[in-house]
Parts: structure tokens; C-alpha cells; sequence
């Protein structure tokens, strides 16, 4: 083959790679541009405490409801549940440093993580305001009443109610089934991909996807070549996890009313795959269940004015498998009745 044929050939092929890449990011950017998030909220940003932090703002009035997502999340998980409230609070939610759109800059313990809370506050002129924290968010709305009783009303702990520094809890976050954990790298081949993997891997009981569909994408960025990564560094939920394993929760400093709502289990063990579900099953009998039950006891025990709910649903879905009861729930204990259907 001569030179010419060689750079030819090289040409061509240069030429097909850049055809091809070309179409997959044309591919990405028409589906991005088909879909909307359709939550009736606004997104901001505000410094607080050295660091900048994306929020959602529902709007509404009233006093303020500020939620907290879990570990990882980002604000968008209160997509389907934050619009129940406007009616009488004016609804935001946050991500904490490190988590969606918010700088990822340490230290991430949670004295760190409270006062960028009261910084949030601050930046937003809201002197008082209710509390949920999911999951995680326990740890900030735990430390906040205790610490600065004289901003806050009233606490709910959306599944949140569990003290993660249990050794109990630790014992089990080793053997978590890794899928959860983990997600394979099929799962990041595409945008499609991820919200399949979420779909039937973590949310398998929610029909509707675009109840949580603002809140998988934003979990991830989307390449260039159409593959998904975690918007989420390594290093960062290294960090984080290292903060939900080791900073003990002190309920005794508590002072204002609490709600903690418990979902049944943490994991699906009836929906999607039957062998997932089975494993999840064997995991949660063995280690979640015990370790829930001694979490509401303690919660019972510390803060003996706590108002107790279970509902069905896992940690991940019960926001919206059971989405009824848990408005019904908390607008009882914020102090007004559930709206009329």
C-alpha cells in the first residue's frame, strides 16, 4: 500500500470516528432537549459557610419547610413530594456540599454540614424555619435542633431516624448486596441505561418515571460519547461515608417536637428482579430489621415526645409509594390538615 493510500485510509477512518461520535452527542442532546423537568420550582444558588450551594425553591407561604436529601442526593428527590406543601409553607430543598450541584469542597463532617445549613438560612433571610431531613439528612436536622434550637420548629426525619455510627449499621453497610453500592458498567453506557438501572434496581416499585426522573439524572453527568458517570467523585463519597459511619447523633439535645416516619425495609424485596428481591430479603431480615427496630426504640427512649409512622415502601421509594400517608402525616404534625383530594 502505498503512502498515499495510507493516509487515505486514515482519513477515512479519522473521518468516520468524528461522523460517529458526532451522531451520539446529536442523539444525547435531542433527548435532553425532549425532556423537562416539570416541578413547579425555581433553582439558585447561595454561599453559605465558604461554600456554594444549589437549591430548589418551591415557593408557597407560610413559614419555611427546608428539606434535606440523603447522602449522594441531590434536591430533586422532593420533586414529587415538596409541591403538597405550598399551600402553607414555602418549600425548598437543598444539596449538601459535595452532593448535585453544590461545590464539593471539604471538611464534610457534620458540624461542617449543620453550619451550612444555618448558612443557608442565613442567605436566605429565614430566621426559623421547619426541618425533614431523608436518610442521611437526619444527621443535619438532629444536630441543628440541638445546636441552634432558636432556628428551628419542628423536625421530620423522612426515614432518617437511624443513627449510622451504630455498629449494627456498619456491619450491614459491608454486606449490602454491591449492585446497590456499585453500579455495573453496563448501567453507564448511556442516560438510558442509568435510568433503567435506577428503575429497576432502586426504585423497581414506581411506575410513573418521571416522578423521579429530574432526580436520576442529576445523579450523573453525561459524556461527551453518551456514557454516564457519577457526578459524585470517588474521593468525595469516600468522605461522606466516612462522616455517616462515624459522627454519633446526640438526640438528647433535641428540644422542639419530632415525627419520624419509617419505611418497611430498605431495599425492594417484592418488586423487579426475584433474585435481587431474594438477596435484599435475606439482607434485610439479617441486618436492617433488627437494627430499625432498635433505631425507633431509641428514638422512643431519647426523644420520649416523638410521633412514630411506618408506612409501606422502601428507604428509596416510600416518598412516592406511599406518598399519601406521609403528606397526610406530616401536615398533621406541622400543624394543618391534608388538603382535600
Amino acid at each position: 500500500m502505498t503512502d498515499t493510500s495510507k493516509l487515505r485510509n486514515l482519513f477515512t477512518g479519522l473521518l468516520l470516528l468524528f461522523v460517529a461520535l458526532t451522531l451520539l452527542t446529536m442523539a444525547a442532546c435531542r433527548k435532553t432537549a425532549t425532556w423537562s423537568d416539570n416541578s413547579p420550582h425555581k433553582s439558585g444558588f447561595v454561599t453559605a459557610n465558604g461554600v456554594r450551594l444549589n437549591y430548589l425553591d418551591w415557593g408557597g407561604s407560610g413559614p419555611a419547610l427546608i428539606l434535606i436529601p440523603g447522602m449522594g442526593d441531590n434536591p430533586h428527590a422532593f420533586d414529587d413530594l415538596a409541591p403538597a406543601f405550598t399551600d402553607r409553607f414555602r418549600v425548598l430543598a437543598y444539596a449538601r456540599r459535595g452532593n448535585g450541584q453544590s461545590d464539593a469542597k471539604g471538611p464534610y463532617d457534620t458540624a461542617t454540614l449543620t453550619e451550612d445549613l444555618r448558612g443557608f438560612m442565613d442567605a436566605l433571610g429565614i430566621s426559623k424555619a421547619h426541618l425533614g431531613g431523608w436518610s442521611m439528612g437526619g444527621n443535619e436536622i438532629t444536630a441543628m435542633a440541638g445546636t441552634h434550637p432558636e432556628r428551628v420548629d419542628r423536625i421530620v426525619y423522612l426515614d432518617g431516624g437511624y443513627d449510622w455510627s451504630d455498629p449494627a449499621f456498619a456491619a450491614a453497610f459491608k454486606t449490602i448486596p454491591s449492585i446497590y453500592m456499585n453500579p455495573p458498567a453496563s448501567a453507564m453506557a448511556s442516560l438510558d441505561a442509568w435510568l433503567a438501572y435506577q428503575r429497576n434496581v432502586w426504585l423497581p416499585g414506581v411506575n410513573d418515571l418521571s416522578r423521579f426522573e429530574a432526580y436520576s439524572r442529576e445523579l450523573v453527568v453525561i459524556q461527551p460519547d453518551g456514557t454516564a458517570r457519577s457526578r459524585m467523585s470517588d474521593t468525595t463519597a469516600q468522605a461522606l461515608v466516612n462522616t455517616l459511619l462515624s459522627d454519633r447523633r446526640d438526640y438528647t439535645k433535641v428540644r422542639c417536637p419530632a415525627l419520624a416516619i419509617y419505611a418497611e425495609t430498605m431495599a425492594d424485596v417484592h418488586n423487579g428482579d426475584s433474585a435481587l428481591a431474594a438477596e435484599a430479603l435475606a439482607w434485610e431480615q439479617k441486618y436492617m430489621a433488627p437494627f430499625r427496630a432498635a433505631s425507633i426504640e431509641r428514638v422512643r427512649r431519647e426523644l420520649p415526645s416523638a410521633e412514630i409512622v411506618n408506612v409501606h415502601g422502601t428507604h428509596t421509594d416510600f416518598i412516592f409509594t406511599s406518598r399519601e400517608q406521609v403528606v397526610t402525616a406530616m401536615r398533621r404534625f406541622l400543624g394543618q390538615s391534608a388538603p382535600e383530594a
